[in-house]
């Protein structure tokens, strides 16, 4: 351009129809930015070359529409699918249209479209070694139709392993109630297992599982549940790979509550059976338990469980020569043949000796007392005698082990 001190420009010069030249250097920008929107490179060469204040504005492109992805899940093609889930189509960027997912009988399979229509999600479980089909259709954001399409089989399992839960729905229970999940026949692959188990507390429990042989696994607590606590368990295992070729047969749940907080002491040494409840003593029964001189029949000390109770029991031991000896108020405290009951031919050793089998005696009138006030699940403490329990009495000694064994036990522990 001009140098600072040109005649010319201090004269403003006109142009060849009379128009000053500054006007048309005006036009000249107006035409430039018109033309901003190419590309960068233009852009910056033209913007050099014009002088500073005057540089061209530029305008945005247009975004590009995204491409619309349609996810299916198992995929099309996919062998050997766990019929247990998820079975799901997704697309993101576009909607979805119709999904149908059939079966090898011309059965469409039920199913629940989201809200926003991005995800299908089948509502009933598969069968095991059997081919589905997919159908439909899905809408991009760019207004373009993509079919849904393709097939996926199931997986045929050697054999499927049935699973069981100890509690019932709308049940109430003791502070002390372990969850038991059994299994028909052992799992090999415990991991795998483990991880479809779930447990749900309000309010939030420290816990975990434990599995007490290759069939069973259990959860319990840190410390005794909270009273009131309301629990939720889930044995999502159908269609879970349990090793060995063997897959969950059902899931099975189960939601319950814990009930007041009730406690039984009993030491064998004062021959007294206290209860405790919400934390206050409540009975002081006079007892008789295991005759101590004889190794089998010691009651053995440790965290006993309620684990059912009768009105009536019929009580029989070969090795000790009776046979239905009928008790009352007959509450089960362990797998080994521990109860407390009433037996009224002891009532003159109760509170003074052990004369019993292993169980706990008490009059049958404080029995009454005691049976009418029992939950499946109550703790019931045991202290004084010369055995422990453990492994080898059943079930329910899930307390007599300390936590960090317990925890030890699961099949996630290492």
């Amino acid at each position: 351009m001009w140098g600072k001190g040109s005649g010319m420009a201090r004269r403003g010069l006109k142009g060849r129809w009379g128009l000053p030249v500054a006007l048309l250097g005006t036009g000249l920008v107006t035409v430039l930015a018109l033309s901003g929107c190419t590309s960068g490179a233009s852009e910056a060469s033209t913007n050099d070359s014009l002088p500073a204040g005057q540089q061209a504005t530029t305008t945005s492109a247009t975004p590009a529409v995204p491409t619309m992805k349609i996810v299916a899940t198992p995929a099309a093609d996919a062998k050997d699918a766990s019929p247990g889930g998820p079975i799901t189509v997704a697309v993101t960027d576009g909607t979805l249209s119709a999904v149908t997912l059939t079966n090898p009988d011309g059965k469409q399979v039920k199913g629940d479209l989201s809200a926003d229509k991005t995800t299908w999600t089948a509502a009933e479980q598969l069968g095991y070694g059997k081919t589905y089909t997919w159908a439909g259709s899905a809408v991009g954001a760019d207004g373009k139709t993509s079919p849904i399409a393709g097939a996926f089989t199931t997986v045929k399992p050697k054999r499927t392993v049935r699973a069981s839960l100890n509690t019932g729905d709308g049940a109430t229970y003791g502070i002390a109630m372990p969850i038991v999940v059994s299994f028909d026949s052992p799992v090999k692959d415990k991991v795998a297992t483990q991880k479809a188990l779930k447990v749900a507390t309000t309010p939030e429990a420290e816990g975990a599982w434990a599995w007490l042989d290759d069939s069973t696994a259990h959860w319990r607590p840190k410390e005794y549940w909270k009273p009131g606590t309301t629990v939720r368990v889930t044995a999502g295992v159908y269609g879970v790979d349990l090793g060995g070729g063997a897959f969950g047969r059902n899931d099975v749940t189960s939601s319950f509550t814990i009930g007041r907080s009730q406690v039984v002491k009993a030491d064998t040494q004062t021959h007294r059976m206290v209860v405790v409840t919400d934390g206050q003593q409540t009975q002081d029964f006079p007892a008789s338990m295991g005759l101590e001189s004889d190794p089998g029949r010691v009651t053995k000390s440790g965290t006993h469980v309620v684990m059912n109770k009768s009105a009536t029991y019929a009580m029989t031991n070969p090795k000790y020569g009776y046979e239905n000896v009928v008790v009352p108020w007959a509450v089960r405290i362990s797998n080994n043949g521990e109860f407390v009951h009433g037996y009224g031919p002891s009532i003159p050793a109760q509170g003074k000796r052990n004369v019993s089998h292993g169980c706990i005696n008490l009059s049958p009138a404080n029995a009454k007392i005691y049976y009418d006030s029992v939950l499946v699940g109550d703790p019931v403490e045991i202290t004084g005698s010369t055995q422990q329990l453990g492994k080898a009495d059943g079930d329910y000694y899930d307390w007599a082990l300390s936590w960090d064994a317990w925890k030890a036990m699961s099949a996630t522990a290492n």
